[in-house]
């Protein structure tokens, strides 16, 4: 499978099963890519995209990501 035909598969399914394609596959796709700093770089743009089209600002994310993270907890 090429990766436009994994792209078309991936968009024309439903908004439920997108959206559970994301949690599960996301955190694999994450290991890997992290090992890349380069991507990382290149990655940052699109998440902020992804934030300022759904109307949260960066500090609010930062805000829940402090109260979900139990590193911070422990200080």
């Amino acid at each position: 499978m090429t990766l436009e035909q994994l792209k078309s598969a991936v968009l024309a399914l439903d908004p439920e099963n997108k959206k559970a394609f994301i949690l599960d596959a996301l955190p694999e796709l994450a290991r890997d890519a992290m090992q890349d700093p380069m991507f990382l770089m290149r990655l940052f743009p699109v998440f902020l995209d992804i934030l300022q089209e759904s109307g949260i600002e960066l500090q609010q994310l930062l805000q829940l990501a402090s109260l979900l993270d139990p590193a911070a907890k422990a200080d």
